[in-house]
């Protein structure tokens, strides 16, 4: 008990499965990302404008969900980076309507956000309290971000609305949903290589 430190860092260490975890995890997401966009777009974004100048950013989260159910699963610092960052290579290779550096740079923001909450917690802690925290504060950072990149000139009215539908979809989508996500494949014992797998202390 004298110097615990090393099974720490080991434990936070990624190993070959971890790293072929993420890369499937990345490879979904990355047509998630690509098939919600073009669907999102074409589809629901209009009839959600016509409900409420704003309301569209009510679904948002599908697009930054991935970040807390990426540090869910695989329990590594990085985890959502890794996810986030690889997801948006795949998603620029299928082929999509904005700057390729623009995506990475936004998923790689997504995922620092993402990681707060367990990077606080010295990546000791994984539950729905944390990752409700790491999925709101995605939706602050990707909320401002669409303000300051996407949404100039837009009305007062519309933005306060944007910003309250952005964090209700970051509280849910990218913070409940991950962690019932998380809960449903862990039933399945696809986890018991894992970390994530064999937490006896699986809490709210």
């Amino acid at each position: 008990n004298a110097n615990p430190a090393p099974t720490t860092i080991a434990s936070l260490k990624w190993r070959v499965a971890d790293i072929s975890l993420g890369a499937a995890l990345a490879a979904l997401f990355g047509i998630i990302y690509w098939g919600f966009t073009i669907v999102f777009f074409s589809q629901i974004s209009p009839i959600l404008r016509t409900v409420l100048p704003g309301f569209g950013s009510i679904l948002h989260g599908v697009w930054y969900l991935s970040g807390p159910l990426a540090l869910l699963l695989i329990r590594k610092p990085g985890a959502a980076i890794y996810v986030n960052v690889v997801g948006a290579v795949f998603e620029n290779i299928l082929g999509q309507q904005y700057s390729a550096f623009m995506v990475l740079a936004s998923a790689a923001l997504q995922a620092v956000f993402s990681e707060l909450p367990f990077a606080i917690a010295r990546y000791k802690k994984y539950n729905l309290t944390l990752s409700v925290i790491s999925g709101t504060l995605t939706a602050l950072e990707y909320g401002i971000y669409l303000m300051f990149v996407v949404y100039q000139g837009k009305s007062a009215n519309y933005l306060t609305i944007h910003m309250i539908c952005e964090l209700i979809s970051g509280f849910v989508i990218a913070g409940i949903v991950p962690w019932l996500l998380f809960v449903a494949v862990r039933k399945t014992g696809a986890l018991s290589n894992f970390a994530s797998g064999r937490d006896q202390e699986v809490v709210a």
